[in-house]
């Protein structure tokens, strides 16, 4: 039984990456499609297709991803302190993203900061 479903797809695609593998199969969900986009948006994979089944999604991967994983507990995130975060989970400025869920969706923390939001942190990438 699965706890935690965006856990265990930064872990498949970190351990993917890791060992050098251009594609992966993760579990499907609305949810995990968003955070593929936003990754995909960012350049940090390729292209990803649902699988013939429908319970899962094949990921390209670029080779791109150092380091991906879920941030718990799920922080509430102002806007003006959106930097704070930056620092303790990103490596350096203008490195990784942190993904984050808002009131108009899943993004970035770039694209929450230029649309003046706040949100729920759930993970980030670098």
């Amino acid at each position: 039984m699965k706890h935690d479903p965006i856990a265990d797809v930064f872990s498949i695609l970190k351990n993917t990456e890791n060992i050098g593998k251009k594609t992966c199969e993760i579990p499907n969900s609305r949810l995990i499609r968003n955070i593929l986009k936003v990754m995909q948006k960012r350049d940090y994979i390729g292209d990803f297709k649902e699988t013939d089944s429908g319970k899962g999604i094949e990921v390209n991967l670029r080779g791109k991803i150092n380091d991906c994983n879920v941030i718990k507990p799920n922080f509430s995130v102002k806007k003006s302190d959106i930097i704070k975060f930056e620092k303790r989970y990103l490596p350096a400025n203008n490195i990784g993203i942190l993904i984050m869920t808002t009131s108009s969706g899943i993004m970035d923390q770039q694209e929450a900061a230029k649309k003046g939001t706040g949100g729920r942190l759930l993970g980030y990438v670098y």
